[in-house]
């Protein structure tokens, strides 16, 4: 993967949160932003943008399942304004909304997950 593509996800990744534009990313890494998408296109199969959304909703299905955090906390961790586009989007990626999904993953199994997970750690050794 070019250097400067693996940059620009290292910065999308530890900006998760913020607003970055595409002009932001491609000034990063000394690209126009069309020579940076077309690059980025090719090494990861989908334009800047689609990546970025794909990112953050990984992101909060993650934090859905892990976290004690509420709808809007995990919105404003992911860098995510809009309630109803937020469930839209999830809704679309994963079949169910935010507040259903979190529903059909209680965070006691996370819980059993996680402790199933070092007790299988523990034993391999």
């Amino acid at each position: 993967m070019d250097r400067r593509i693996h940059t620009a996800i290292s910065l999308i990744e530890r900006q998760l949160h913020a607003e970055l534009s595409l002009e932001e990313i491609a000034r990063a890494v000394n690209l126009s932003p069309s020579r940076f998408c077309h690059l980025f296109k090719a090494a990861m199969g989908l334009p800047p943008a689609q990546y970025f959304k794909a990112l953050r909703l990984s992101q909060a299905k993650k934090l859905l399942e892990t976290s004690m955090l509420n709808i809007k906390q995990i919105m404003s961790r992911v860098g995510i304004k809009d309630k109803s586009h937020f469930s839209r989007e999830f809704k679309r990626a994963y079949g169910l909304t935010p507040k259903q999904y979190r529903a059909s993953y209680p965070l006691e199994r996370a819980g059993e997950q996680a402790v199933s997970a070092a007790v299988a750690a523990t034993a391999n050794k």
